[in-house]
């Protein structure tokens, strides 16, 4: 009797233990179904051709004119939350005109973690519009009688001051060049700095007119549908994805400006070996299909529309409909393209679209040959033909930044000839482009 009583005494102080251990581990651990966004990997820059229709890709010749998850299982400590998208609006002390953007958030990190820095951009807040509307037309001259201003000419540069180097300035050399009474806007927080004219400095003492200008995304995109785009992003609506947003912000600015002002744009790697006099409404073609011979890509590095072009519109409607961050080129060369297929043919939209010979004469993946001197006598000769086709087909050259700007200029290579032939300050740059 003893026993059974010992044995059941065992029992109930095993029980009241398992009992202790059970309620210890519910208050330190528990499992919740956890909603995950699905993400995508960035697409690497592999240039890959996009579906378009095809029946909108004639050329018309210079001499014509991963599975996505929705949940899953994870063991969470109850004193570790999941961290919420963190953004916040910064308003610059030195210029109020600029709102500073930050983006800091695991919900949308990749699976694939890459090192990267801190996202910062700038956008203009909007509260100085008409300092910025003001200063860009008093600079192109509000009465075309009184303004010098023959060609309107953009770009944008988004990186410091330190980064506009010997190549960004022979772009802006070959444009002035070949244009001597065309006006340029650089459309630049960092270069709308004293330091930043400094760096213009000597071609404002040739009498050539250049200026650099903080952008104001609100006054270019006011009545648009990329203003509500804008709106969300800065409120932190939006994934700006890893594709640097940068790079997407200026796809994106050059559709407005052009928009707004009309013009030319560039890209500060393109080199301009012709006027654009006889251009208008003109788009170009990075690549063909080979056995159809038309339009396989369209390129957005060089863009030349009148004021509120109806294809203008259309892009930045693209833009902002479409948006992802994740993938290369689809807010920029990709873009234009989709949208290009679609209203070629249709009423109410007149533009060309040049051959790739006319800004795009290489392909990205085979630029290092322009910087290549001779090696022999056969290199020699395809040198000499490659120049002369260049010289005497295209307008301009795209040097597809990423992919040349470590190259060094060779002794007798094209781009050197083509340097000789575009420079105004024609004893100043170096081996390097």
């Amino acid at each position: 009797m003893d026993g059974v009583i010992k044995r059941r005494s065992l029992y109930a102080i095993g029980s009241c233990f398992l009992l202790f251990l059970l309620a210890y581990n519910s208050s330190t651990v528990f499992y919740v179904q956890v909603p995950v966004p699905g993400n995508s990997s960035p697409e690497i820059s592999s240039f890959l051709t996009e579906n378009v229709a095809r029946k909108s890709r004639k050329l018309v010749s210079l001499s014509t004119s991963a599975k996505r998850s929705s949940s899953v299982i994870y063991a969470v400590k109850e004193e570790t939350p999941l961290v919420k998208p963190n953004t916040r609006l910064i308003i610059s002390r030195k210029n109020p005109n600029l709102v500073g953007f930050t983006y800091n958030s695991l919900a949308y990190q990749p699976r694939r973690r890459r090192k990267k820095k801190p996202l910062v951009r700038v956008l203009p807040s909007g509260d100085r519009i008409n300092v910025f509307s003001m200063r860009t037309k008093e600079f192109f001259g509000s009465k075309s009688s009184n303004s010098s201003c023959k060609f309107r000419f953009f770009m944008t540069w988004i990186s410091s001051i330190e980064s506009f180097g010997g190549r960004e300035l022979f772009a802006v050399e070959s444009l002035f060049k070949a244009h001597p009474n065309g006006c340029l806007v650089i459309m630049s927080t960092s270069m709308d700095s004293p330091r930043g004219m400094q760096v213009l400095n000597p071609f404002l003492e040739k009498g050539l007119r250049v200026t650099a200008i903080s952008p104001d995304f609100m006054y270019l995109f006011k009545n648009t549908i990329a203003q509500a785009w804008i709106d969300n992003l800065m409120k932190g609506n939006i994934d700006p994805g890893e594709v640097s947003l940068g790079q997407n912000l200026s796809n994106l600015l050059r559709l407005g400006l052009l928009y707004k002002f009309g013009g030319i744009y560039l890209d500060t790697d393109v080199i301009v070996l012709k006027s654009f006099g006889k251009l208008r409404n003109v788009i170009g073609a990075q690549t063909i299909d080979v056995e159809t011979r038309n339009w396989s890509r369209l390129n957005n590095a060089v863009m030349i529309f009148d004021k509120r072009h109806p294809l203008l519109y259309k892009f930045i409607e693209e833009f902002a409909l479409t948006f992802d961050g994740n993938k290369w080129g689809h807010n920029g060369p990709y873009l234009v393209s989709r949208v290009v297929s679609r209203v070629s043919g249709r009423d109410g939209y007149n533009f060309t679209v040049l051959p790739p010979m006319a800004f795009y004469p290489v392909d990205w993946n085979r630029i290092g040959s322009l910087f290549l001197g001779p090696r022999n006598e056969t290199q020699s000769k395809w040198l000499l033909l490659k120049l002369q086709q260049i010289q005497s087909g295209s307008l301009a050259v795209h040097l597809w930044n990423k992919q040349s700007r470590e190259l060094e200029v060779e002794e007798g290579s094209i781009i050197q000839h083509i340097m000789s032939d575009c420079c105004i300050f024609c004893n100043s740059y170096s081996s390097k482009l």
